[in-house]
């Protein structure tokens, strides 16, 4: 039986110690105002933590850090100083066996399809230009209408159907417009005539933290504590309770105790249907139904220990190859050579992306391990011998997924937390919206910044103010 601990009261509660959660506190902090932090998971940074494995470090994906934001490359600088280094980026696709750059590079892709699948690839635009889909609704419409259908098949459908579970036709084109905005075909031409530089996905170089991203979040964690913020791990939220449009408290189980937490402001990062779903007393049914039919990807990460010093230079590969199911590989030691504590090893993360539930997030451990450096070999990056160890990482509601649909049911959501006086909802998670770490940190210093007297929107933050450059996960 649970023990029940006495009743604790905070000016603001946070729940979700990722990055949007973690700028909150920490504007907060910086204006003398106290809060509790309260993270589900055992480690700060959420999707975007760092895992530690026999002193191999993976990220959960792979969390660049680049910005146009300037309080946010500040607070990056000031929170790392040199251990926030620059990376040269290269990554690239694999399809055909052979290695295609990626943000697109007309020439590199013209060189390896040869002459006649470069010439229909050409007359496959030109058809587009000519006789696109006059609406954009879908993903496949958005891309085919900005590079034709013969590349949206060769760079784009395979990868982005592993990613999402779903076919292209049904993916909202909002996801692309956000991702990979700036960047066609014929821009991508023009930019290898001219070199224009007028492209701004195609960045060669990032910054990131020596030893991983969740250095970072770790940093602002020591930060607010230093300040006298509680960041409280392993703290799950089991029930939210209001009255008269505000939000009273949440329920908190922490190990064998539940306790309840009362405040004057809640923050939520946490998923916006989980939010929902836990309201006391419960939302209306229209509500609980959108909360019902909004989805999310999930995501196993397999590591792999392999015994060679070099494998690829790329940061990360797009896999395009239908016969696998691996969608994407990091090579650790190429975002920072901390990553790995035996230079004469190579650290890889195989990304598998399903649903909470399915076959391939049942497999068991050793299971995944073996299915991914099958793969591996299959692909011919390594020999399946050549793994000497793997450790698995699951990660539940990854992606919010932009199906049909689904802006309304976000509406509907979002409209009736609106009606909460004290509440504000934000992060990823917390508007059900794909946000890079900055995009996501912004918010959050807006939400803070609501709490402090100002006024702001979180939900227009948008990529206006934030920069995009893959239409990979």
């Amino acid at each position: 039986m649970d023990a029940f601990a006495p009743i604790e009261t905070y000016p603001v509660v946070i729940v979700g110690a990722g990055p949007a959660g973690l700028a909150a506190a920490y504007e907060l902090a910086c204006h003398g105002v106290r809060s509790i932090v309260l993270e589900q998971g055992e480690r700060v940074g959420g999707l975007a933590r760092t895992e530690v494995y026999k002193g191999y470090r993976f990220d959960i994906g792979g969390h660049r850090f680049y910005t146009q934001i300037g309080e946010i490359a500040q607070l990056w600088q000031q929170m790392l100083g040199e251990d926030f280094i620059q990376v040269p980026r290269l990554s690239r696709i694999f399809y055909r066996g052979r290695f295609f750059n990626y943000p697109i590079e007309i020439w590199n892709v013209l060189s390896n399809l040869g002459i006649v699948e470069s010439a229909l690839t050409a007359l496959s635009y030109l058809h587009a230009r000519l006789s696109p889909y006059p609406r954009e609704d879908t993903f496949e419409e958005w891309v085919s209408n900005r590079f034709g259908r013969r590349l949206f098949r060769m760079f784009f459908k395979t990868y982005t159907e592993k990613v999402w579970g779903i076919p292209c036709d049904v993916i909202q084109a909002d996801w692309a417009a956000q991702r990979i905005r700036g960047l066609t075909f014929a821009s991508a031409v023009s930019d290898a005539f001219f070199r224009n530089g007028k492209i701004k996905t195609l960045i060669k170089t990032f910054h990131y933290p020596k030893q991983g991203p969740g250095m970072m979040w770790e940093a602002f964690q020591r930060a607010i504590e230093r300040a006298g913020v509680s960041v409280e791990l392993g703290a799950q939220v089991t029930r939210v309770r209001h009255q008269n449009r505000r939000v009273v408290s949440i329920t908190v189980q922490r190990d064998e105790t539940t306790r309840e937490v009362r405040g004057a402001h809640f923050l939520s990062t946490m998923p916006i249907t989980e939010l929902v779903q836990r309201l006391d007393p419960p939302a209306p049914s229209e509500v609980l139904r959108a909360a019902a039919h909004l989805h999310y990807r999930a995501f196993v990460l397999v590591a792999l220990i392999v015994n060679r010093a070099h494998l690829f230079p790329d940061n990360w590969i797009y896999i395009h190859n239908p016969e696998v199911r691996v969608g994407r590989i990091q090579n650790f030691k190429n975002w920072s050579a901390a990553m790995v504590p035996d230079a004469r090893k190579t650290s890889l993360g195989m990304e598998y992306f399903c649903d909470e539930g399915d076959a391939l997030w049942n497999l068991d451990d050793a299971e995944l391990i073996t299915l991914a450096s099958h793969e591996l070999e299959l692909l011919g990056l390594a020999r399946a011998t050549e793994v000497e160890d793997g450790v698995v990482i699951r990660q539940p509601k990854a992606y919010p997924v932009y199906d049909t649909g689904y802006r309304e049911r976000v509406q509907t959501l979002r409209a009736y937390l609106a009606t909460f006086e004290n509440l504000q909802t934000f992060g990823r998670g917390g508007m059900h919206r794909y946000n890079n770490q900055d995009h996501a940190m912004l918010t959050g210093l807006l939400a803070a910044r609501n709490v402090l007297g100002e006024s702001h929107d979180v939900w227009n933050v948008n990529t206006e103010r934030s920069y995009y450059e893959e239409p990979m996960a």
